[in-house]
């Protein structure tokens, strides 16, 4: 209970005082291990999470396997998919997994309407929360939608190089294709031609960015 109440104080300071002893008392505080599925896409989910530490990445599936990467969640962030899940009593329509290991606050799902009610911060917390992933999937439906595949590239790198605040990446081709639901082949090429720009540098298994 301490432990959860020192974590909400670092990473949710705006919350008030009587919410951080609600969710100390209600709260499961759990670690989950690098490549660890949190939510599933079709299950039904139990807890909203809210991350302290860590990453967590999370993607679309279609019906024939593929993958779309959507979002990542970190220390101080919630998922907002699993309040809606709440709200409507949906299963879940995203897959959420730690992409390293990430410490979370599980809170169960049945409490969202108290918490709603009862704590004004809370409530703040979640319309924020809303309002940050709707402008995420407004960014995937630009980039599907707006702008050519050496676009959607490049603008993946660049925001995973802000996201991880690292010049150099170390990630594959193929995790780049899955992430943009696109093949090995046509991601390889595209980042033949960028770094032919002189945008990025390719190493095995590892992207550097040069400008």
């Amino acid at each position: 209970m301490d432990e959860i109440k020192a974590s909400l104080l670092k990473h949710f300071p705006h919350f008030e005082p009587q919410l951080i002893e609600k969710i100390a008392e209600v709260g499961t505080l759990r670690t989950f291990y690098r490549d660890e599925v949190i939510m599933r896409a079709g299950a039904y989910i139990k807890s909203t999470v809210l991350v302290v530490d860590g990453m967590v990445k999370l993607y679309r599936e279609s019906e024939d396997g593929g993958e779309y990467f959507m979002y990542y969640l970190e220390g101080g962030e919630a998922c907002a998919l699993s309040m809606i899940c709440a709200a409507r009593n949906k299963a879940s329509e995203v897959t959420g997994v730690a992409i390293e290991d990430t410490t979370a606050i599980l809170i169960p799902l049945e409490l969202m309407d108290v918490l709603m009610r009862d704590f004004k911060t809370w409530y703040y917390f979640v319309v924020a929360t809303y309002r940050t992933r709707f402008e995420n999937l407004l960014n995937v439906i630009d980039e599907i939608a707006f702008k050519n595949m050496d676009e959607r590239v490049l603008n993946y790198l660049n925001a995973q190089f802000k996201e991880f605040e690292t010049n150099m990446l170390q990630i594959t081709h193929q995790q780049i294709a899955t992430d943009l639901n696109s093949t090995r082949e046509v991601i390889s090429r595209l980042l033949k031609k960028i770094e032919q720009n002189g945008i990025i540098k390719l190493h095995r298994n590892a992207i550097e960015k040069v400008k």
